[in-house]
């Protein structure tokens, strides 16, 4: 079990949170690993957008 991972809660629409099962089944991830695959993608696309976020700001 990875130790530097914040554990969270997500509250999805269940039409949408079947979706996303299925795709996770599909790429042979569990829904956690696809959860964590969408937000690494969407970060990803952000930044190449818009710049390197800095994360180390204080929280507004």
């Amino acid at each position: 079990m990875v130790k530097d991972k914040i554990q969270t809660g997500i509250r999805f629409e269940q039409d949408l949170l079947n979706k996303i099962s299925f795709i996770a089944k599909q790429n042979k991830r569990s829904l956690n690993a696809q959860l964590e695959f969408l937000a690494q993608e969407c970060v990803y696309e952000f930044e190449n957008k818009y710049g390197e976020i800095d994360t180390d700001i204080d929280e507004e």
